[in-house]
């Protein structure tokens, strides 16, 4: 659709009628219902193939509207809020009873935020709701960062895709708890652990594989292609794999890529945050290839380079001792 005005209002009638769509984020493509709507979230977890015991983010277009969803913000969660919002970070809170439990997989707690991406914000002001919603791919596979990549793997099982044209962070938010006493970082993500720690003091850590999830994203087993990727590797390795087609996932820009297949490169220049934006686009580029693996190099974990490792380690299964 060529009005990006008309677009939204139809997309929100969509939404307003029980719909599905799917919209672009800073972060990914979300697929977007009527949060209050159990009927229309069902159908989210239906086209994505996602288990009901894991929760969907609701997205809200002002901070204002958090009032309203939770029993009550805590003051680090109201810094959080104040200085990452609009922006990709999510946060954890205790829920009120409006909400149903379809969205939060049973669990007396919400994740929400406020995307920052002006046609995110606009389609949530539009649809005059909040907009639960999970990354608009099919479950357990690589998030979508652009239009084109909802409609490969989605097709007409969403009832009106919006292109808002590529994502910019390319990663998902970064999702901090308040349930405890002390706030829990659940997923890294656009929202560097530095950044958050700078303002609200050190904070806890979950390791990756919790049984029940208490937030999107945290299954060991996620954001993977179909084409095996393996994270941690040697180049000795290389010999007992000469006769196999190998792609090469590179952070940075270099002089040899020992004779692999196929390589992407994240950044030329090694800048972590062009890096988190090519990412998933990248691994999928690969995956088109007919290889019989991909290796991934590793990227400092410092910033942005914390959620494409712990992407990486989730798309590769290699679960960290």
């Amino acid at each position: 659709m060529k009005n990006n005005n008309d677009a939204i209002q139809q997309a929100a009638t969509v939404i307003q009628r029980g719909g599905i769509v799917a919209f672009p984020t800073e972060t990914v493509y979300g697929l977007g219902a009527n949060a209050f709507n159990p009927l229309a979230v069902a159908r989210i977890f239906e086209v994505k193939r996602r288990p009901y015991f894991d929760p969907l983010i609701i997205h809200v277009a002002n901070p204002d509207d958090v009032k309203h969803l939770v029993k009550e913000i805590p003051s680090n969660a109201n810094t959080l809020i104040e200085r990452f919002w609009p922006g990709p970070l999510t946060v954890v809170l205790f829920k009120e009873e409006n909400i149903p439990d379809i969205v939060t997989a049973g669990l007396p707690t919400v994740a929400i935020r406020m995307p920052s991406h002006s046609m995110a914000l606009s389609l949530i002001k539009a649809s005059e709701c909040p907009i639960a919603a999970p990354s608009a791919n099919p479950f357990g596979y690589l998030s979508p960062t652009t239009a084109d990549h909802v409609r490969e793997q989605l097709g007409d099982l969403v009832d009106l895709i919006l292109d808002g044209g590529p994502c910019p962070v390319g990663v998902e938010s970064t999702i901090v708890s308040f349930l405890e006493e002390k706030p829990r970082l659940l997923r890294p993500g656009g929202v560097s652990l530095e950044e958050i720690e700078s303002s609200i003091g050190k904070i806890e850590i979950s390791p990756i594989g919790e049984h029940q999830p208490s937030a999107p994203g945290m299954l060991p087993k996620h954001y993977a292609p179909r084409t095996p990727i393996v994270l941690d590797w040697d180049k000795k390795n290389l010999n007992l794999l000469k006769e196999k087609n190998i792609g090469y996932l590179a952070f940075q820009e270099s002089m040899s890529y020992l004779g692999f297949r196929s390589v992407e490169v994240l950044s030329k220049e090694g800048d972590i945050r062009e890096a988190a934006a090519n990412l998933f686009a990248a691994i999928r580029r690969l995956d088109t290839m007919k290889l019989d693996l991909i290796l991934a190099e590793s990227i400092p974990e410092v910033g942005l380079g914390r959620a494409i490792m712990d992407r990486l380690r989730r798309a590769s299964h290699v679960v960290p001792q």
